[in-house]
């Protein structure tokens, strides 16, 4: 999310970040995007108990309300339902830290390093219903170093991350069907 904030402050870059969403009250990032002077809204679960759906109806009526145009998930650790990702269907990214398709899901770094893989990396995709297997935007690769752990090699694929996902998003959002 800070990346993408810092890459739109550039005055050709072709998507302005208008809206900061998440569904917990207390994620670090609401208040850093305040102080970026970007609105940032929390949507908590809470309040809807297990139907998902509403949440995601709340969270589609705020997207609506600030006219976004292209979501970016940014550790969102939720899987969508079919409702969101149909509205949202083309024109909602997503970071994830590996190579899709492998490794989809969680602890990446982990199952990288247990299978002995010599690159990692990561991927901005489109979201679609199906978790981590949506069309491929832009990969990013790292070496896997020996002596790497979890901590090490997830900070290198950070950086990576923090480099392809504006990169990616700029050219996506300059695509002809996004221009207004």
């Amino acid at each position: 999310m800070a990346a993408l904030i810092e890459a739109a402050r550039a005055p050709d870059y072709p998507a302005e970040i208008v809206l900061i969403l998440s569904n917990r009250e207390d994620a670090p990032g609401l208040a850093f995007a305040r102080d970026q002077g970007v609105r940032a809204v929390a949507i908590g679960t809470q309040r809807f108990g297990r139907d998902r759906e509403a949440h995601e109806r709340a969270i589609n009526t705020e997207l609506r309300n600030a006219d976004v145009q292209i979501v970016c998930l940014a550790g969102y650790m939720r899987l969508l339902t079919p409702y969101l990702v149909g509205e949202w269907a083309g024109r909602m990214l997503n970071i994830h830290p590996s190579l899709l398709p492998k490794y989809p899901g969680l602890d990446t770094h982990k199952k990288v390093l247990e299978a002995g893989e010599t690159i990692h990396g990561c991927t901005v995709h489109l979201v679609t219903e199906q978790m981590d297997e949506g069309p491929i935007l832009a990969q990013a690769h790292v070496p896997v170093l020996p002596g790497d752990t979890e901590a090490t090699l997830a900070a290198r694929v950070l950086i990576e991350e923090h480099r392809v996902y504006p990169e990616a998003l700029a050219k996506w959002a300059a695509q002809e069907h996004f221009k207004t």
